[in-house]
């Protein structure tokens, strides 16, 4: 399997140059400050949809004859890459039948109809990415039209290459040389293109491929030496979530990528709400990848130059509870338990007295009285200031119950009951 050249992302760029936004390389001051490093970050959350998916996505149709074209295309897609392809068709006249899970959210939906309009046929089929993706290309064979793939094609590689393509033209303006650049893998696409153009002109830059640790799909691949289906995964980095990167995808990261960083999805939060407080930047969970790995490469890029890819800025507001519940957890001040009352007048007076501290907050409490019953179980929500308050709270609440049931470790029960 041939790698995409320099020569054919330099060509990919060249062919959408108007069409495609020349994306800012901001230095990001206070996250210099904070891991000693000179770090920068490249703005696809600013692209015309939001995210880097319209590079691909507008190269591979520009790729397809007039004759392909003329009966339209087809991709599956629960969000960027079908806006890519929306907005690529409605600028091009070319109809566009974009297959959906049926599980996306309204506002993704609305965004690519949005995009496409009239030039776009929404289809929401199956309960899962992978069932779309199937319905998809079945109706592309059945049709006689071109499928777009998200990220296993070489055409969308060199489009997405071009992100590093401009990351290092505009460094080499500043005669700055990265020593590191740190990029989200999903499918694979972006880190493809990216590592591939960065190899090409700066042997000495490492790569670092950022996943969540609820889908590591390429370490998966690495381990196995080919890409391998994971059986299950954690959808919450949604733009990142998939089950098996594709083969093209593969081989470059193989050949090119000199690290890969898993993310607890709790830390993807935490950067998301950092990046929106400091830095006024909407960053979808997939976009926050590669500044959450930061926090793990925080010795190795002291006093070193770091670009960090913010690849998307999609993200539901709707979502934002979520975020924040997932950031608190994540850093131990947001903890759940199943405790036992005595059921008996002042046992939750007695509890807010002896057993929280003067900085925690009850932020759910759910009882149902059992008759004929010295105790009743409470599924309880404490929030907490600091984290240095946990110890004697847990042992205050050992001696209250000593069977209580710290839901935060117990994944399964958390779902049920939270």
């Amino acid at each position: 399997m041939e790698y995409v050249t320099k020569e054919q992302i330099e060509a990919a760029y060249e062919s959408f140059k108007g069409a495609v936004t020349h994306t800012p390389l901001q230095y990001d001051a206070y996250l210099s400050q904070k891991y000693q490093a000179n770090v920068y970050l490249k703005r696809e959350d600013l692209q015309k949809v939001r995210s880097f998916k319209l590079r691909g996505a507008y190269h591979a149709i520009q790729q397809r004859t007039t004759l392909e074209l003329s009966r339209g295309v087809v991709c599956a897609s629960a969000g960027n890459h079908a806006q890519g392809v929306a907005y690529t068709c409605r600028e091009k006249e070319i109809q566009a039948t974009i297959f959906m899970p049926t599980t996306t959210p309204q506002q993704k939906v609305s965004q690519v109809a949005f995009f496409g309009g009239d030039w776009v046929d929404i289809r929401l089929v199956g309960d899962n990415f992978d069932l779309s993706a199937q319905a998809a290309k079945e109706y592309a064979t059945i049709q006689g039209m071109a499928f777009i793939d998200p990220f296993n094609d070489p055409a969308i590689i060199a489009g997405q290459g071009t992100v590093a393509l401009e990351i290092m033209e505009d460094l080499q303006k500043l005669q700055v040389t990265p020593d590191f650049v740190v990029s989200a893998i999903g499918g694979g696409g972006l880190i493809s293109g990216v590592s591939r153009y960065v190899k090409a002109v700066s042997p000495q830059t490492q790569v670092v491929g950022v996943e969540p640790k609820g889908a590591t799909s390429m370490q998966a691949a690495f381990e196995a030496g080919h890409p391998v289906a994971l059986d299950q995964i954690d959808k919450f980095v949604d733009g990142a979530a998939v089950k098996e990167v594709g083969d093209h995808n593969y081989v470059h990261a193989k050949a090119f990528v000199d690290q890969l960083i898993a993310i607890d999805e709790g830390q993807v939060c935490v950067t998301i709400l950092e990046l929106y407080s400091k830095q006024a930047i909407v960053a979808e969970p997939a976009g926050a990848l590669s500044v959450a790995a930061l926090e793990e490469m925080r010795e190795a890029i002291k006093g070193k130059t770091v670009v960090c890819i913010i690849s998307g800025g999609n993200n539901d507001s709707s979502r934002m509870a979520e975020i924040e519940e997932r950031a608190l957890i994540y850093q131990g001040l947001m903890n759940y338990f199943v405790i036992h009352f005595p059921q008996r007048p002042g046992a939750l007076k007695e509890f807010v007295n002896d057993v929280l501290g003067p900085n925690d907050d009850i932020t759910r409490f759910e009882y149902t009285k059992k008759i004929n019953r010295g105790t009743g179980p409470v599924i309880l929500g404490v929030l907490s200031k600091q984290t240095e308050d946990l110890p004697d709270l847990f042992a205050r609440m050992l001696a209250f119950d000593p069977n209580y049931i710290k839901l935060n470790e117990h994944p399964s029960l958390f779902t049920l009951l939270v």
